[in-house]
Order: structure tokens, then sequence, then C-alpha cells
């Protein structure tokens, strides 16, 4: 079966940097609603359409069809009171909110006199990455996936 509009796709996959280092990759297959549901990054999913089980898809990702373009004005210089009373490290990670309430992750990215600099920004952002997909199942989607927008069962969501 090939790819197409509302089929559950099973695959695994590793994102590179441009120079080949592995950013991140899954060691178990992973499942995906295929069909616009905004549930992998739009330009893998074009990439994805039309292939079969054992096909290998690899896409160069610029920062804008990835994990963003780098915006400084996500870098947030906070006085360390305005944290919660632990031990602050660089890479701990927060929430907060943006101007319209959305979440957004803040990490410790520098702590010095008394002074907290945290980054909105994906760790990834602004950075092109290869995306290298392996299909290994391809199946249709039952009525209550494609309703939901989502994969049930294994692989995928579980009420």
């Amino acid at each position: 079966m090939e790819i197409k509009m509302n089929t559950v796709v099973n695959m695994t996959y590793e994102l590179k940097d441009p120079d080949g280092n592995l950013l991140e990759s899954s060691s178990e297959p992973v499942t995906y609603l295929h069909g616009g549901y905004d549930n992998i990054f739009p330009k893998v999913e074009e990439a994805m359409h039309g292939k079969k089980v054992g096909e290998t898809v690899v896409v160069s990702l610029e920062p804008a069809d990835a994990f963003g373009i780098y915006d400084e004005g996500l870098v947030q210089i906070e006085p360390a009171s305005a944290f919660p009373e632990t031990e602050l490290k660089e890479g701990m990670q927060f929430e907060g909110e943006d101007d319209s309430g959305e979440v957004i992750i803040y990490t410790v990215t520098d702590i010095a006199d008394g002074k907290v600099v945290v980054d909105g920004n994906h760790p990834w952002a602004g950075q092109r990455v290869i995306f290298t997909a392996i299909i290994k199942d391809v199946r249709l989607a039952n009525e209550e996936e494609v309703e939901h927008k989502h994969v049930h069962g294994a692989g995928g969501h579980h009420h």
C-alpha cells in the first residue's frame, strides 16, 4: 500500500544537522496520520506521499520548514529571583507564555551576576536539518483516527 490521504504511516527516522551529526533518532518506529493534519513537518509529509513500505525518504529542511527561524525576541534576561528557589543550572527548562498566551518552553542558557538568560527558541531553531525516514508499515486509518486527526492504538494516542 502506498502512502496517501488518511493512511497511518509507521516509520523510523533520523534527524541530522548539515554536517551529518545526529540530532535525534527513533529507536522504536513512530506513527503519524498522513493527510495534512500537522502531525509531521509538511515538507516531509509531501515527500512521503506515494511512497511504499521499505522505501527511504530523505528531506533537507530549511529552518522555516523545521524548527523555525531563530527569534532574538525570544531571548530574555531575568533576575534569578524570578525563578523558583531551586538550584538553577544551564539547560534547565521552564514553561512560560508569550503575549498571546501561547505556551513557550524557555531554556536557561546562561547564569551570571544574579541574572538568568532564557531562550524560548527550539534548540534547533535557525538550523537546516536533514530528515531521513524508513517506511516500515502503511495502513488505512480508521474513522475515529480521521475524525480525531491523529493515530490511535499502538504507536499512537490512547484515550
